[in-house]
C-alpha cells in the first residue's frame, strides 16, 4: 500500500509540473520584430542588465561621446540620451569615439571605447587608445577612470573587448593598420597590379588585464591577422577590400570572445568597415590567449545583395543569449539606408560539431521568445 501511495504521489507531482509547464510556456511573450531595427548605430553592443532591461550603446557619428537605448522586448527602443561625454578640458580624449561595451559588476557599470589620445607629441594621424569609464547605472552618466587610457602598447588600438574567466580578466583589442605595412602575396598581388606600393594590416592582440581596469599584465599577445598566402582558405574573403581595388589596407579587428563549453570562440570582422565587403569570421582555441584557429566555414556573416538581397558591410559583432538562445548583433546597410549604419539581430547557433553559424542577414521578420 504504501509503495501504491508513494508512487501516486510521484506521479501527482509530475502532472503538476507538466501543468506548470505548459502554463509558463502559454504566458511566454513572443515579440516579432523586423531588420533593420531602429537604431542608427555602428559597433552595436548590447547588454542584459540585472533590472531586466536590454541596453544598446554604439558607435554614432558625429558625437563627442556615446548615447544608449533601452528595451523590454529587444524590438522597441527607448532613447535614453547621452550617457558619456569626451573631448572636455579634463579628458584624456580627443574625438573619435568608437565601439563601447558596457559590463554590469558588482552593483557598477563599466564602459569600454576607443578614443583619440590628447596626448601626441608626434602628431600621429592616428592615435587612438582605449578607456574606461563607471557609473552606477546603465544610463550613466560615465565617468572616466585611471585619468588616460588603460594602457599604451606603443601604436593606435581600437575596439577593445573583455572576458572574465576564472577570477582573471581578459582584454582584447585591434592594432590600427596605420604604419602598419605587411608583406604578404597579397601585398606582392597589389604592386604587380600596379594598385598600392604597400598594403597595410591591422592584427588582434589579447593580454590579461588589472582586475580594477587600471592597467595591464604582462605582455600582449598577437592572436589573429590577415593570412600571409593567397591558397589561403581565409585570404579571398580577407583581402576583398584590396582585391576589389577599395583600399590598400587589410583589417582583423571588431572581436568579441565568448566560451561554449570548453572552447573560446572569437568573432572577428575583415576588410573596409565604410565598404559593402565588410564581414564577419571567427577561430576558436582551448586557451584565452590561444593559439587560435580560423574556421572552415568563415565567413558567417557577409553581404546578401549576390543573392538578392538588399543587405551590405555586415560586421562589428557581438553575441547575447536570451532563453537559451544566442543572438548576434551587428551593423550593416541597406539600399534604404545607404550610407548609415544601422543595427541587424539575427539568431545564431553552435552546431553539435562545433562550427558557428549566424543565420543572416535576414531582413524578413522574426520572432523573440521570453
Amino acid at each position: 500500500m504504501r509503495h501504491i501511495l508513494f508512487i501516486c504521489s510521484i506521479l501527482l507531482c509530475l502532472f503538476i509540473a507538466s501543468c506548470s509547464g505548459q502554463k509558463d510556456k502559454k504566458e511566454a511573450q513572443i515579440v516579432t520584430y523586423q531588420n533593420p531595427l531602429p537604431v542608427s548605430y555602428g559597433d552595436p553592443f548590447v547588454l542584459k542588465a540585472s533590472d531586466g532591461k536590454f541596453y544598446m550603446y554604439g558607435t554614432s557619428e558625429n558625437l563627442n561621446g556615446f548615447k544608449a537605448y533601452s528595451s523590454e522586448n529587444l524590438k522597441d527602443w527607448k532613447d535614453e540620451g547621452i550617457i558619456y561625454t569626451g573631448a572636455t578640458p579634463e579628458s584624456w580624449t580627443v574625438d573619435c569615439f568608437w565601439a563601447p561595451e558596457v559590463y554590469e559588476l558588482n552593483g557598477k557599470y563599466y564602459i569600454l571605447y576607443s578614443a583619440n589620445w590628447k596626448h601626441n607629441p608626434t602628431n600621429e594621424g592616428e592615435n587612438f587608445r582605449i578607456g574606461v569609464a563607471v557609473s552606477d547605472k546603465p544610463t550613466g552618466p560615465f565617468v572616466e577612470m585611471n585619468g588616460g587610457p588603460i594602457f599604451d602598447p606603443g601604436y593606435p588600438v581600437i575596439d577593445g573587448n573583455l572576458l572574465f574567466e576564472d577570477g582573471k580578466v581578459y582584454l582584447y583589442y585591434s592594432r590600427c593598420c596605420y604604419k602598419n605595412p605587411v608583406e604578404s602575396e597579397v601585398a606582392d598581388w597589389a604592386r604587380k597590379e600596379g594598385w598600392y606600393d604597400e598594403i597595410e594590416e591591422s592584427w588582434i592582440y589579447g593580454v590579461e588585464m588589472k582586475p580594477d581596469f587600471s592597467g595591464v599584465i604582462g605582455e600582449p599577445q598577437l592572436l589573429l591577422r590577415p593570412p600571409l598566402k593567397m591558397d589561403d582558405k581565409q585570404a579571398e574573403w580577407e583581402s576583398r577590400s584590396v582585391t576589389s581595388h577599395e583600399v590598400n589596407r587589410r583589417w582583423t579587428e571588431g572581436s568579441y570572445i565568448f566560451k561554449e563549453g570548453d572552447t573560446y570562440y572569437m568573432m572577428y570582422s575583415a576588410n573596409y568597415f565604410g565598404g559593402k565587403n565588410y564581414a564577419v569570421g571567427y577561430a576558436t582555441a582551448k586557451n584565452p590567449l590561444g593559439p587560435f584557429t580560423k574556421a572552415d566555414n568563415n565567413p558567417v556573416l557577409q553581404k546578401n545583395v549576390e543573392s538578392g538581397g538588399v543587405v551590405t558591410g555586415t560586421g562589428h559583432c557581438m553575441m547575447f543569449e536570451n532563453n537559451n538562445q544566442m543572438y548576434c548583433v551587428y551593423h550593416g546597410r541597406t539600399e534604404l539606408t545607404g550610407e548609415d549604419r544601422v543595427v541587424f539581430i539575427d539568431k545564431m547557433e553552435i552546431l553539435p560539431d562545433g562550427k558557428l553559424v549566424v543565420h543572416g542577414p535576414v531582413t524578413t521578420p522574426q520572432t523573440f521568445e521570453f
